[in-house]
């Protein structure tokens, strides 16, 4: 059963430029949003590390500050 909704352009255009071909239904692109909404992606082990090794970091004070690194890279 079809049903009609009422939405913003704004929201219409998103929606529009989200069509993986130009005659693909909006109710295809919602579903799909709707699809990978509820995915939630696990963090593989390489990442995990990463992420450690950047709170250590924190942690021991090897951190640069924007000014610092603007500075260093010569941006005002």
């Amino acid at each position: 059963m079809a049903t009609t909704i009422q939405i913003e352009e704004k929201i219409k255009s998103k929606l529009e430029e989200m069509k993986m071909h130009p005659r693909e239904p909006y109710s295809r692109v919602i579903e799909r949003l709707i699809k990978y909404s509820g995915e939630e992606e696990e963090l593989g082990p390489e990442t995990i590390k990463n992420i450690e090794n950047a709170l250590e970091d924190i942690k021991k004070g090897r951190t640069y500050s924007t000014a610092a690194v603007s500075k260093k890279l010569g941006i005002k």
